[in-house]
């Protein structure tokens, strides 16, 4: 193969590559599955829809803590919540998520 060849092949690897500020936001992504509190939360999250209290109960983490995590999660899309009376019930964003997870699971667990 001679070096021009190889050159354009280089230069058409990388024009096939997203956008940097996509990639940054892909970064970003994973920085938030990068904390096993908010890793267990989206667990729970795939099971069923919960409150900040269920979610507290079930983790052995205060609600306080619970909260701040889930807010990051919001803001990162990965959760969203259903307010019923005073209570706020939270579930997956959409079901990337939980392809997301799963697929980092079977990722981890492969032999």
């Amino acid at each position: 193969m001679n070096e021009e060849t190889r050159e354009q092949q280089l230069h058409n690897v990388l024009a096939t590559l997203p956008k940097p500020e996509l990639l940054y936001e892909l970064s970003e992504l994973f920085k938030i599955f990068g904390d096993s509190t908010r890793i267990q939360i989206l667990s729970l999250l795939l099971r069923k829809e919960l409150c900040v209290g269920e979610i507290s109960s079930l983790l052995n983490l205060s609600p306080s803590a619970i909260s701040h995590q889930l807010r990051i999660l919001r803001q990162a899309r990965l959760v969203r919540y259903n307010k019923v009376g005073k209570e706020v019930y939270y579930s997956l964003d959409d079901d990337h998520i939980q392809k997301i997870f799963e697929s980092g699971l079977e990722h981890i667990t492969e032999m």
